[in-house]
């Protein structure tokens, strides 16, 4: 029996195409800057979000890490939601590494800190406190799409206020799919659109996209040099990695467009589970559904779901859980009704 794995997009294995363009991908040394098919790759994203240069990097975290490094000093600090993957997911590396202080703010429901919690948090030039220096945002977030309308008033308010802005766009290209989805359009002039906002922007190539390693950082010549240098000291130097960067090529070339079926499984997965007894689910706007379970059941429905070869993540007490499943890829429509019916299975039979 295939495994039904919705713990992450980040399980998704290559396809055949991509690992026969790894396969035969031109190679160099990266460290002295003569790898042809990463150069390749960092000039594509470059272009591709309308930024002057780019920095492919092995992690997401790394190149979010970079990146604050890059845009702060040693006691400095950076405004970030409570819930932001460079804030809770990512092991406190500014503070630890980097010396530089986060600003947590809360969410609204729809995934934004308001406007007004942001000015707020922004610290005057005193000495008592640190030195406020970035806004970062992250979209999606929980797999909501930020407004772009509510993307440009905050990184406006934060230009205003002397601010560098980053953006977290481990999955830009799900939002952009998702934002052209009602009324049409190209979703790589709608990720070029959403970084036009942003001095810098990471984003992934191992999630949605499907690469089995990678993200890049980009934005200006000036800022990508002062990245690179972090890049080193933080042990992100790799050699002949085209053989990487190919693959996150293959991924831009042939896998954007295609996120929109993980949107419409995700869609099929939510109104699946949705008026199962106990469970509360939240409609997807991407690649992500969240599901509430409360009851006496809660507790042993990870477990029920692994014996029936479905894998999902979550949080879980003794009377609730929070679920989380994610689509992908390697989830077809049948895996998403067999994790259906494994739900279903729990809650109607125990």
């Amino acid at each position: 029996m295939k495994t039904v794995d919705l713990r992450s997009d980040t399980v998704t294995q290559p396809t055949p195409a991509m690992r026969a363009t790894m396969l035969e991908a031109p190679l160099g040394d990266d460290v002295f800057a003569d790898d042809p098919t990463v150069n390749a790759l960092q000039s594509r994203i470059a272009e591709l979000l309308g930024k002057e240069a780019a920095l492919f990097v092995p992690t997401g975290t790394q190149s979010n890490l970079v990146a604050i490094m890059s845009h702060c000093g040693r006691g400095d600090e950076y405004l970030v939601g409570q819930m932001a993957h460079t804030y809770r997911w990512e092991g406190g590396g500014a503070a630890v590494l980097g010396s530089v202080q986060p600003q947590p703010l809360e969410h609204q429901s729809d995934g934004t800190l308001a406007i007004a919690d942001i000015e707020a948090a922004i610290k005057p030039d005193d000495s008592h406190f640190a030195r406020s220096r970035l806004l970062t945002l992250e979209n999606t977030i929980g797999g909501k799409v930020l407004p772009l309308a509510y993307v440009a008033d905050a990184t406006a308010l934060a230009r205003r206020r002397g601010l560098a802005t980053h953006l977290d766009g481990a999955r830009l290209f799900n939002a952009a799919v998702a934002g052209v989805a009602a009324l049409g359009g190209d979703p790589r002039a709608k990720a070029r659109e959403i970084a036009t906002h942003f001095d810098s922007v990471s984003v992934c190539f191992s999630k949605g996209l499907g690469a089995p390693v990678g993200s890049a950082l980009v934005g200006s010549k000036e800022f990508i040099r002062a990245a690179h240098r972090w890049r080193k000291m933080l042990g992100g130097g790799m050699r002949q990695s085209g053989v990487l960067a190919a693959a996150a090529l293959h991924a831009l070339d042939h896998h954007i467009d295609r996120l929109a079926d993980d949107h419409a499984l995700a869609r099929r997965l939510a109104e699946g589970l949705a008026g199962l007894p106990g469970m509360t689910v939240e409609a997807p706007q991407t690649n992500i559904v969240f599901a509430d379970l409360h009851g006496p059941l809660a507790a042993g429905l990870m477990a029920h779901l692994s014996s029936r070869g479905v894998l999902a993540t979550g949080s879980f007490y003794v009377q609730s859980s929070r679920l989380r499943f994610v689509t992908h890829l390697d989830v077809d429509a049948a895996g998403v009704d067999r994790a259906v019916a494994a739900v279903r299975e729990h809650l109607m039979t125990a």
